[in-house]
């Protein structure tokens, strides 16, 4: 028993070490004022890059994925092996606890850290394998587009020998409401309940009791 409490404690200081991580490490690539994809002034601003559906559809990061939005975005490739499978399916239990507010008052993105291999075609067979359900999009583009975006939304290490590996990169999700611009991140591997919680937390149209 002692030793199964050790472990359950083990992991959530870990998990608190990630959420720690998420802030330290990536606090510099958030927006600080309100985002704008209007004639590029703004340095704060999301690159309003062109990416793809994993339905082949052309969309822009800022103006089509993120303006006047709550999204929770993650970073993923189809062959990530264990890591992103099991974040993907804690990940669609999030969307199953937030029922038909997914794709209405929610959006839900994952973007591939292998852009030159998981084409749209390829992010398709992905989200059908795992029974993705709509309100949740899968998104590629050009390397070094995704490269930009990787950095925008904190998704890297300052250690370029971490940085290098992509599985360091899947582990956090980025929750933000661009309305207030307001950002956090909740570790991927967190009870759903918690990612959950956080996303009700940015979203002002959910009434919080105490």
């Amino acid at each position: 028993m002692n030793t199964r409490r050790n472990i359950l404690a083990g992991l959530g200081t870990a998990a608190l070490g990630l959420m720690a991580w998420g802030a330290s490490s990536s606090l510099r690539a958030l927006p600080t004022t309100r985002t704008h994809s209007s004639g590029g002034a703004n340095p704060n601003a999301f690159p309003n890059v062109r990416l793809y559906t994993h339905t082949g559809k052309a969309v822009r990061f800022y103006d089509d994925l993120i303006r006047n939005k709550v999204v929770a975005i993650n970073m993923m490739y189809t062959s990530c092996g264990d890591r992103c499978p099991t974040m993907t399916a804690n990940l669609l239990a999030v969307q199953k606890m937030l029922g038909e507010r997914a794709g209405r008052d929610v959006f839900m993105y994952s973007l591939t850290l292998q852009p030159e291999l998981d084409t749209p075609e390829v992010l398709k067979e992905y989200v059908d394998k795992y029974r993705i359900q709509p309100g949740w999009q899968f998104l590629t583009g050009d390397p070094a587009d995704m490269e930009r975006l990787r950095y925008k939304l904190g998704f890297y290490d300052p250690d370029p020998l971490v940085d290098g590996n992509k599985a360091s990169h899947t582990g956090m999700v980025r929750i933000g409401n661009d309305n207030f611009n307001r950002w956090t991140m909740a570790p991927a591997l967190a009870a759903p309940e918690q990612i959950f919680a956080t996303l009700n937390h940015v979203d002002h149209s959910v009434v919080h009791t105490a």
